[in-house]
């Protein structure tokens, strides 16, 4: 903190720590157009005031936070940050005494799931998963959130929406009393059950898949190899997404952190729930892509033995022709030759073995 920056002490759970009054915000405001992401600008900040479980104020001014929390005791503020400038989080991370190298995670794109424990905070980075239905690709959007036991700050990058979530938070209003545990299982709710949308979604791709893998068709046959590296893909970013929330929310648990009531616990165990199936659905579906891919390569094997038997039995039959007209066309007198009864012995044993043939690569189905 700059020395000459207005401060007043805010209760931060078990520590006190300093509150700026100086804050460049440009709160959303209430009467504007939608809140999402899409068409907020860079550095939009949104607030919700909490206090004894009913919402009493939002979208106020971020730098009454500090009055809010010195002023109104049992209080619990969520702080939302849309690309949030340098100055906006430094001035975040006076306000609530967060460590330095958070703010910086909070900074810095592509953030790996996780939870990290500082000293009077937690900082946790996750991502939102969506599948687009045409191409299979997973998108995936990062929000970070600073988790102290009386505010929720959230930092949100490009493409993440954050009113889904704040409609999870009004409709369960009477968990409101939990404090910051509700905002953070409100969170993680929508987190989990978008990665598990996701999941759904590949698993109804992969077997629509699956099913055109015996097309013979060539189009098909190119749409399968396509389509099965997509999911593949797909499916190994969002493992990559969604197995290290299973940690996140497991630390959250631990008693001696105190960030979940008791009260609260099962909310959060069912989170954990839809995770481990999350990702154990997630590990079937990538073991079942691995198998079509393979399914796919070993018919496209059997096709060309296909291919090869036809093309090695029309050979042999155009062979017979070309070798009984080889012979007959010598230069040297020979049974039959010069006369009508040669050219009948001729194709009487070009039609005759060439037809034999024929029947018989038939019969061995290589025709």
């Amino acid at each position: 903190m700059h020395p000459d920056r207005d401060t007043a002490g805010v209760e931060m759970g078990r520590s006190t720590v300093p509150v700026s009054s100086e804050w460049p915000s440009r709160p959303v405001s209430e009467d504007g157009p939608s809140q999402s992401a899409v068409g907020l600008s860079s550095g939009a900040v949104r607030t919700r005031l909490y206090r004894d479980g009913r919402l009493i104020k939002e979208n106020f001014p971020a730098h009454e936070i500090a009055d809010e929390l010195t002023h109104r005791h049992g209080c619990v503020v969520w702080l939302d940050l849309y690309e949030p400038s340098q100055e906006q989080l430094k001035l975040v991370g006076d306000v609530f005494g967060l460590h330095r190298l958070a703010v910086e995670d909070a900074v810095e794109d592509t953030q790996r799931t996780k939870i990290d424990r500082y000293g009077n905070h937690l900082f946790m980075a996750a991502y939102s998963a969506a599948i687009d239905e045409e191409s299979g690709e997973l998108e995936t959007h990062e929000v970070g959130a600073f988790i102290t036991h009386h505010a929720l700050v959230t930092v949100r990058k490009e493409g993440f929406d954050i009113d889904p979530v704040v409609a999870r938070w009004d409709a369960s209003e009477d968990l409101a009393r939990y404090g910051v545990s509700f905002l953070l299982y409100g969170l993680l709710d929508y987190l989990v059950d978008g990665h598990f949308r996701a999941v759904e979604t590949l698993d109804q791709a992969v077997e629509d898949t699956a099913d055109g893998l015996f097309d013979t068709g060539p189009k098909t046959i190119d749409r399968v190899q396509r389509r099965s590296f997509q999911l593949r893909k797909s499916l190994v970013l969002l493992r990559r997404v969604a197995l290290p929330t299973r940690e996140v929310v497991n630390t959250l648990l631990r008693h001696e952190l105190d960030y979940v009531p008791e009260p609260m616990a099962p909310y959060f165990h069912d989170i954990y729930d839809h995770v481990i199936r999350a990702t154990e659905w997630t590990e079937s579906l990538r073991d079942l892509v691995t198998t079509i891919v393979e399914t796919n390569l070993t018919n496209q094997g059997n096709r060309m033995n296909l291919i090869m038997k036809k093309v090695t039995s029309w050979a042999a039959i155009i062979a017979v022709p070309t070798a009984i007209t080889g012979w007959y066309g010598q230069n040297i007198p020979y049974p039959g030759f010069d006369s009508h009864a040669g050219l009948i012995v001729s194709t009487v044993l070009i039609v005759g073995i060439s037809v034999g043939l024929f029947v018989m690569f038939r019969r061995k189905d290589w025709l």
